[in-house]
């Protein structure tokens, strides 16, 4: 988890955030200092499921919320990491548009 210490408005219209993140959390963005994208837990507002299918309920699916399917393609592969951040498991999954 990370904390914003301070936010400043650049001249070239892009804002510089400053943040304070633990050890454990920048290891797990494996030297990729590029691309990064920040979400807070907090901003997290529609609620789905997780649902379980097969022998032993094996097969776990992600259900994609109905406001966010339109303009969803599933083709191609989709790319998915695993955070385990405190008492939080985090799956984030990234589709090409």
């Amino acid at each position: 988890m990370a904390d914003v210490l301070s936010i400043k408005n650049n001249k070239d219209g892009k804002v510089l955030i400053e943040l304070e993140v633990g050890y454990e959390e920048l290891l797990k963005l494996k030297g990729s200092m590029d691309n990064i994208r920040m979400f807070s837990e907090e901003s997290a507002d529609i609620i789905t499921r997780l649902t379980q299918r097969g022998a032993h309920e094996a097969t776990k699916y992600f259900l994609i919320p109905k406001e966010l399917r339109e303009n969803l393609k599933l083709n191609g592969c989709v790319r998915c990491q695993r955070l385990e951040l405190g008492n939080n498991l985090f799956f984030v999954y990234m589709l090409k548009k």
